[in-house]
Order: structure tokens, then C-alpha cells, then sequence
């Protein structure tokens, strides 16, 4: 009997020189076994000794033990409760785990055998859990994201764009031009802007005026000052389309001469 008393006892003044703060002897009443002897708790968090212990850590238990009469050559008296985010249904997979680990290792004291597998496990248990919230974490983020359909707009799409809707638009005009405006002297010719400024002002004389609705309407239209490039570069497609057109006909004509 003597001799395990002295072991046990040798035992707890190593886990209290290694453990320190993280060990402390409790009264049998708060650790839930079913014994009258000494009983302490160890607490147990998944860092590292060496990790920032100022650090919020998610997860922490407390390893609770009594040694029994023939300890360690019987196991000793275990329970493990949490101290933070751990689940019941966990502590109960940990405590089986660490009594069949204590039987594995009758014969020698195995208390701090016993607090680095609960280590090990906190580790493995709940790093799996942040694995599983990142992913999570990364489909909702994912679910997030509106993925665009079509052509995304750049300055390099909005320039090719803007480019056709321009020689587009003056091949529109150049077709409601009248055939006397292509074979005018260039002198002569209208740009596009003054026919359809002319246009305008001809459908302008022509409606008829209802109590000034109409004249009000036309004085409302304001063009920006901004869009003289837009017209000049109109007025300058228009006038190489209508003297391509012009040539073609010239060139017609002295082949039926």
C-alpha cells in the first residue's frame, strides 16, 4: 500500500511542476466522480505550450482525476467536463477514449499521458470543425458572387461598340438623303449635320402649332455640349460614305459612255 501512495504522490508533484496554473486540486464534490479521495483538475486547451496564451482560445476542457488504491496498476478515476465550446456528445467520446487509453497503460503513472491525448484530440477534433466553417464560409461567399452573363462592358467593348453605332447611324442618314445631295459639287453638299439640322427645322415650320405644346416640347431638347465629338465624328463618316457613293457613281456613269 505504501508504495502506492508514495507514487501517486511522486506523481502529482511532477504534474504540478510541469502543468503549473493549469493544475489545481478541487474538492471531490465539484469533480462528478464517486469518491471521498483527492481529486484534481487539469485544464486543457488545444494551443501549443508555446502559443500566445493572451490568445481567445475557442475550445477548453478540464481533465478531472482521482487516484484509486492500487493505482497505476488500476486505472484511475476519470471525467472530463467542458470549460468552454465543447459538447456533451464530444466529452463522451474523449472520456471513452482516455479510459481505454488508461487501460492500456496499467503499470506506470499515466496522468500526463492522459492530458497530452486529450491535447492531441482537441486538436485533431476541432481544427476538423474550423476545416468544415472555412469551407462553409468560402460556398456562402461563392453563393454570393452574381456571375455576369454576356460580354462584360470595358472601355475596349464600349469604344468597338460606340464605334459601329456611330457608322450605323450615319449610313442611316446617308440613305434618306436625297439623290441631288449625292451628285452636288462637294462645295454644294450638305454635311450630315446641316441636313439633318434642315430636316428638323422643316418638320419644326410644318406641324402645326397646338397652344405652343410642340414649340415648348423642342425648346425643352438640350444637347450637351459633350456630344460635339460624338457629331463630328458622325459628320465625318457620313461624308467619306457619300463620297465613296459619289465616286462609284462617277465611275458607273464613264463606263456606260
Amino acid at each position: 500500500m505504501a508504495d502506492y501512495v508514495q507514487e501517486q504522490e511522486m506523481e502529482i508533484e511532477a504534474l504540478e511542476a510541469i502543468l503549473m496554473d493549469d493544475f489545481k486540486e478541487i474538492h471531490s464534490s465539484e469533480s462528478g466522480l464517486n469518491t471521498s479521495s483527492r481529486c484534481f483538475q487539469i485544464t486543457v486547451s488545444p494551443q501549443d505550450d508555446e502559443a500566445d496564451e493572451s490568445a481567445a482560445t475557442p475550445v477548453q476542457l478540464a481533465l478531472i482525476f482521482s487516484h484509486t488504491e492500487k493505482y497505476p496498476d488500476e486505472p484511475p478515476l476519470l471525467n472530463v467536463k467542458s470549460l468552454r465550446g465543447i459538447q456533451a456528445a464530444d466529452l463522451k467520446i474523449l472520456k471513452e477514449k482516455l479510459e481505454q487509453e488508461a487501460s492500456e497503460n496499467l503499470g506506470m503513472a499515466m496522468v500526463y499521458t492522459l492530458v497530452t491525448s486529450a491535447k492531441e484530440w482537441l486538436c485533431e477534433r476541432f481544427a476538423q470543425d474550423a476545416d468544415v466553417g472555412n469551407t462553409e464560409e468560402e460556398e456562402a461567399v461563392k453563393d454570393d458572387i452574381i456571375v455576369p452573363h454576356g460580354e462584360p462592358v470595358t472601355v475596349d467593348t464600349f469604344l468597338a461598340w460606340r464605334e459601329r453605332f456611330e457608322a450605323e447611324l450615319a449610313l442611316e442618314k446617308a440613305k434618306l438623303l436625297p439623290e441631288s445631295a449625292l451628285t452636288a459639287p462637294k462645295e454644294k453638299r450638305l454635311t450630315g449635320r446641316q441636313w439633318f439640322e434642315s430636316g428638323r427645322a422643316a418638320a419644326r415650320g410644318a406641324a402645326p402649332n397646338t397652344e405652343g405644346s410642340d414649340d415648348e416640347d423642342e425648346e425643352d431638347i438640350d444637347f450637351d455640349d459633350d456630344d460635339d465629338d460624338f457629331e463630328d465624328d458622325e459628320e465625318d463618316m457620313l461624308e467619306h460614305y457619300l463620297a465613296e457613293k459619289s465616286d462609284l457613281s462617277s465611275h458607273s456613269s464613264r463606263r456606260a459612255n
